[in-house]
């Protein structure tokens, strides 16, 4: 019988393979380069990338709330490039397990995000897959592209042609 999160499996997957593909452009030698002050450095960025969907899955399907540190959100420098891939491919099947095992009662259960002590928000589990797990990930492999093209770095394709590549090539 289909779960309710069977489509989210699927996109999942698909985009678990569009950042493998950007991951796989980042210069090894580029790691710690950052396009701005203000910025995560290229290696930041990418082990932030290589970890959200595993971690964020985990959290939101196993905790009823969470509250993040602050200290959390500027992620450690990778100690090279094989980390990126090897966190990625380990945090992908993470998420795809915890997506595939969640029961269609728990993905409509609420989930609070805990800022300071108080709810800021309660949603079901799925909306929140959604909202935190994918598009925060699909924004951050944005960042990444632009690092790229900062870098003169061949940008995959991605949706649709990138200015490097076609997607029949």
């Amino acid at each position: 019988m289909p779960q309710m999160t069977d489509p989210m499996v699927a996109e999942f997957r698909e985009e678990a393979a569009t950042t493998k593909r950007v991951l796989d452009r980042i210069p090894a030698n580029k790691l710690t380069w950052k396009p701005h002050e203000k910025s995560m450095s290229l290696g930041q960025l990418a082990i932030h990338i290589a970890n959200i969907p595993g971690r964020l899955s985990q959290i939101i399907a196993t905790q009823d709330q969470f509250e993040p540190s602050p200290a959390n959100f500027l992620p450690t420098p990778p100690k090279n490039i094989d980390e990126v891939h090897s966190t990625f491919e380990q945090s992908c099947k993470d998420a795809e397990a915890c997506l595939k095992g969640m029961s269609d009662e728990r993905a409509c259960a609420g989930w609070t995000l805990m800022i300071q002590g108080n709810p800021a928000f309660t949603r079901p589990r799925i909306e929140v897959l959604r909202a935190i797990m994918l598009n925060h990930w699909y924004h951050h492999r944005g960042q990444l592209s632009v690092y790229l093209r900062m870098l003169n770095v061949p940008v995959p394709v991605i949706y649709g042609r990138s200015a490097d590549e076609g997607p029949f090539a």
